[in-house]
């Protein structure tokens, strides 16, 4: 059965080479355009006849041009669509889990390759991905609207709308409503660990798997001073006219020329290091904590909870330009400086890594600022509140021919979708992969499946009392393994989490 009835429609889906059945870019919302721009997701609206859902949906408004992945292209605007994935088209109760891309709050789609839900389906999950809006479409704060005219965290509140969609349609699909587990990697791990603590999401999800959350959250003065800087460069007022009037595609070049400026401005405080824009906005009302302190309030405790990270996270970053080349004493100590941390964090780094370059220990401590430390704390607190939580860490290391490609960001989602074999991923895991890496894949797949089915991954949960936090470290090399972490955790007691940018 590749035909499918939606509450707006029918839907035609096709039969992968693996038997599994996919039905690409159904819309779950309106375009959020026209008279709906800055507004919270409105329905979509039905259609009559068959819709053909045989390809992904537009991607929503950004500048990044993505290996094997659609570009976006002004027009696109029915970009609020989700992908599905299912074993079992002729009914069922398969658990269900619902995929956030990641990309710093402003790029990316649900369309990459390391994407795709064959894989996840063939291990008997009925796998849903989703785009939402970027940038400032969906996280930019207008100010001076009337009352919910205008929300914060929109693109928050598009996935809010995908996780009623499933509740709504999954069943059609031979999923069960009643078993979701919401992923995401990076700001979409970000994205879910926010959904955690939200009053819109409650009940729409059971579990919930973070790959490398970056950590921090805006306030609105953080927000609305963003939007000034956005407006004077695209040229228009800061207002609910002025920013309305501007195209998406001015506000995505504009915004692109602030961070351009805080790259080439070494005197820019934190956002130099690494720009980032956007991000959730602790506004008290779409999102009113973040997710640490709602999880020490126990405001999470009923949702299962899965933590990964990787061990290298900001190399990637790195090779790819992103992040700025810390590389001196002196350009080390500014750095800690701008983010207000202790000297005796940057000195412990640096006598953990005795023989490491001065851009090492900054790339160590950056990956660990972001993404690490935010991972641990997750699981932590999560546990100590009465959750039930589970870590684990991604050390896969290979040598390849332009040397040793490391354990860093975005790296362990091809394994975790079992995608490895995907030749456009090759630069992420350093060539074609070997029989060790598909095992890894394997093991990898299965862990998933498992915790969205049952809340297990197949190892032992957190203990929010204990000493130290028992982890899975995911190596080629099978079976719970030392945690080779160089970096004591006792280093970041006196730091406090999440960062909120001044």
């Amino acid at each position: 059965m590749e035909i499918f009835e939606t509450d707006s429609g029918t839907v035609r889906g096709f039969r992968t080479s693996a038997g599994i059945v996919a039905v690409l870019g159904i819309p779950y919302a309106a375009p959020p355009f026209g008279a709906d721009r800055f507004r919270e997701p409105r329905p979509a609206p039905a259609w009559s006849g068959v819709r053909d859902c045989t390809e992904c949906g537009p991607v929503a408004p950004q500048s990044a041009e993505l290996p094997g992945a659609p570009v976006w292209s002004p027009g696109d605007e029915d970009i609020l669509t989700v992908n599905v994935w299912t074993p079992a088209p002729d009914g069922g109760r398969l658990p269900v889990l619902v995929w956030i891309h990641g990309g710093a709050y402003v790029f990316g789609s649900s369309a990459q390759p390391d994407f795709d839900g064959t894989v996840l389906a063939g291990a008997g999950l009925v796998v849903v991905t989703l785009n939402y809006r970027l940038g400032f479409e969906g996280f930019g704060h207008v100010p001076g609207g009337e009352g919910e005219a205008y929300p914060e965290n929109r693109g928050l509140l598009d996935q809010v709308a995908a996780l009623r969609w499933v509740r709504e349609n999954i069943a059609a699909f031979g999923g069960d409503p009643g078993n979701v587990t919401v992923a995401g990697q990076s700001s979409g791990a970000a994205s879910a660990a926010c959904l955690m603590v939200m009053d819109r999401a409650r009940g729409l999800f059971h579990r919930a798997i973070l790959h490398s959350p970056a950590s921090p959250c805006y306030t609105p003065d953080t927000a609305a001073a963003t939007t000034r800087e956005v407006a004077a460069e695209a040229g228009c007022p800061a207002t609910p006219e002025g920013l309305t009037a501007a195209t998406a595609q001015a506000l995505v070049g504009a915004s692109d020329r602030v961070v351009d400026r805080y790259r080439r401005d070494p005197a820019s405080g934190s956002r130099h290091y690494d720009p980032s824009l956007y991000a959730p906005v602790l506004d008290g009302d779409v999102l009113p904590t973040d997710p640490l302190t709602g999880m020490t309030a126990g405001a999470t405790k009923g949702i299962d909870l899965l933590v990964c990270h990787t061990t290298e996270e900001y190399w990637l970053l790195d090779a790819v330009g992103s992040s700025a080349k810390v590389d001196t004493p002196e350009r080390l100590a500014r750095f800690a400086e701008d983010f207000d941390l202790p000297d005796t964090l940057v000195r412990g780094y640096r006598a953990a890594m005795p023989e490491a370059p001065v851009l090492d220990v900054y790339l160590a401590l950056y990956g660990d600022l972001l993404f690490g430390e935010y991972s641990s704390r997750l699981a932590e607190l999560h546990a100590r509140a009465g959750g039930r939580a589970f870590l684990s860490r991604f050390d896969r290391r290979r040598t390849g021919p332009d040397g040793v490609v490391r354990a860093w960001h975005c790296a362990d989602i091809p394994f975790a979708f079992g995608n490895i074999g995907d030749e456009r991923l090759a630069f992420l895991i350093g060539g074609a992969p070997t029989a060790q890496d598909h095992r890894l894949a394997d093991r990898m797949v299965r862990a998933w499946a498992g915790f969205a089915a049952t809340g297990d991954p197949g190892w032992p949960a957190v203990d929010g009392d204990g000493p130290a936090l028992r982890a899975q470290i995911w190596r080629t090399e099978e079976g719970i393994q030392e945690d080779r972490t160089a970096v004591p955790r006792a280093l970041w007691s006196e730091v406090d989490l999440p960062l909120l940018h001044p």
